[in-house]
Parts: C-alpha cells; structure tokens; sequence
C-alpha cells in the first residue's frame, strides 16, 4: 500500500503500540491492579457528566472558546500544582515522546471543541450513547493503523454497534439535529487518542501525559481567546468555569491511570457507566430523557462494544 510522507509519519506514531494494543491472556484476570484500573475508570466517567452538564448550562451564557479556555487552563493550573511537588518542573514535562504527546493531545482538544459544540444543541444522554462508538472506532482503526488482525466475529459486532449509532442519529428524519454527527467527530478523535494514551503508557509517566493534555490546549486556545472573550458573571458561573478544570483534568488522569493498570479489553467498557450521570443530569437540569429510539440504539452499541470485549478477552 502506497502511503503518503505525512501519513508515514502519522504511522510511526503508533508503531510502538503494537505490543501495547495486542491481547495478552496473562493479564486479564482480576488481579488487584486491573480492579484498580476498574474503579480508576468508573470513578473518571462519573466526573465527565459532571463536566458536560456545566459546559452544557454555561453554552447558553459564554463563548465556546471562552468555556473550552477555562476548562483547560484550569485543569493545567491544578494538575501542575497537584504534581510539581513530588515530580518536579523538570520530570512533569520531560516526554520521551513529544511529537506524540502533542499530536494526541490535539486530538483530545479537537474532540472537546466538537463535543461542546454538539451537547449545545442535543441532549446530554444522545451525545454520551452515539460516543460510545469510539470503542468500536478503535477496534476497527487498528487494523489500518496498527496492522493487527481482526477477526470476522469482531468486525460483525462493530458493523451492528455503527448500525446502533444510525438508529439514534436517523438520518433520514427531520428530527435529526446536524450537530449528532459532530459527535460521530468526537468519537473518532477519542478513539485515535486512546490509541496513543495505550502507547505512551510504556514511555511516559501518567503525570507527564496528563500535563500534555492541558498544556496543548490551552496554548492554542489562549491564541484564539481574544477574539471570542466573554466575561462571566456571577458566582454560578465562574464557579462552573472553575470546576472544568478538576472534572475534566482528573477525570482525564483517571483514565490514563486505568489504562496503565489493565488492559484495554476489561477497562473500557467500564465507560459506559457514563451513561447513567449523563441520563440523570440530563433529566433534572435539562428536562431532557431519550426516546426509545435513543434507547434502542444504546443498547446495539453497547451490547456491540461488551461482545468485543468479551472476545478480546477470549483471544
């Protein structure tokens, strides 16, 4: 297959997760570190509706970029007081890979700005199901990215989860808001960004790659902020602008640590736990509740990305 310079580059990115990324029998049992990296996980997708319901209220009153700023600059602020003490300046931002760590982390700010943009308009509960295609985005991008196999009874269960997806998004309906689709745009940054979350836990501390995280983006964000400034107003809000920063940091920081602890295939569906914050916020600060539509098209794509993981397992 002929690929290009830049696509060339992008490969030798991931190279190195190969070995990362491939099931490996000895390590799915429940050992104490992989229930660590359980509870790691559910605990990080309890704090993301946390944040999503604030960046959703304070949509209607702030900028978007204004909003993203604070949620990065705050979460620098605190990851970097949290951890220079035991760490140091030097050691929190040594990388052995720093091409990589800025490439992922523009993933993670491009998935942010599109998932701001579309839980502006949809429901919190709609955004957080159609995202849990990324999962299936992972299983199906490792193939091209990371040449594995991947077997016929895998490819199956992601074909019926993005089957799931269209049953939520359903195009065809005049009820179907555009912005669904810039969620199917967060799922596939998120899923190339834990691609490399996977590959660089072998390289980097889970310290390092978080301040990666914050500082990536709000270098690009305090580049635009002066055209999309908004001051807050009142305590609500600039409590809510404060609080993105922790729910968004750490939750971020969780996942990582997670992902240190076990594999992929036993921690990952754990973030489905998300849709149960998602549905409860949604429900009594926004009044929204899915259809049985939305309902439906949760259940393909999680049963989907439980099945694939059960067979990672397996294998």
């Amino acid at each position: 297959m002929l690929v290009s310079p830049d696509a060339r580059k992008t490969l030798d990115l991931f190279e190195t997760s190969v070995d990362m990324m491939t099931p490996n029998p000895t390590r799915t049992s429940m050992t104490p570190e992989v229930l660590r990296g359980i509870l790691f996980m559910c605990i990080a997708v309890s704090l993301f509706p946390l944040l999503n319901t604030a960046v959703k209220y304070l949509s209607a009153e702030l900028t978007l970029i204004t909003i993203i700023w604070f949620r990065y600059a705050s979460h620098f602020v605190y990851i970097t007081a949290a951890f220079t003490p035991g760490r140091g300046i030097r050691r929190l931002f040594t990388s052995a890979r720093p091409k990589t760590q800025i490439v992922r982390s523009m993933l993670l700010l491009l998935a942010t700005y599109l998932y701001v943009v579309a839980i502006s308009y949809i429901p919190l509960t709609t955004a957080a199901i159609i995202s849990f295609t990324s999962p299936l985005m992972v299983l199906a991008l490792s193939t091209p990215i990371l040449g594995e196999r991947v077997g016929i009874h895998r490819w199956i269960a992601v074909i019926i989860g993005f089957i799931g997806a269209l049953i939520i998004i359903r195009p065809s309906s005049d009820a179907t808001h555009w912005s669904v689709f810039l969620v199917l745009g967060t799922a596939a940054c998120y899923a190339m960004y834990q691609i490399m979350t996977r590959a660089l836990a072998s390289h980097d501390e889970a310290e390092t790659t978080g301040i990666y995280s914050a500082l990536v983006g709000v270098v690009v964000m305090s580049a635009l902020l002066p055209f999309y400034w908004e001051m807050p107003s009142g305590w609500l809000h600039w409590g809510l602008l404060l609080s993105l920063g922790i729910t968004g940091g750490f939750g971020h920081y969780l996942v990582i640590k997670a992902y240190e602890r076990g594999p992929a295939a036993v921690i990952a569906p754990f973030g489905y736990v998300q849709l149960i914050g998602a549905t409860i916020f949604g429900y009594f600060v926004f009044g929204d509740f899915p259809d049985r539509w939305t309902w439906l098209g949760a259940a393909v794509i999680i049963g989907s990305g439980l099945y694939i993981a059960y067979r990672e397992s397996r294998l």
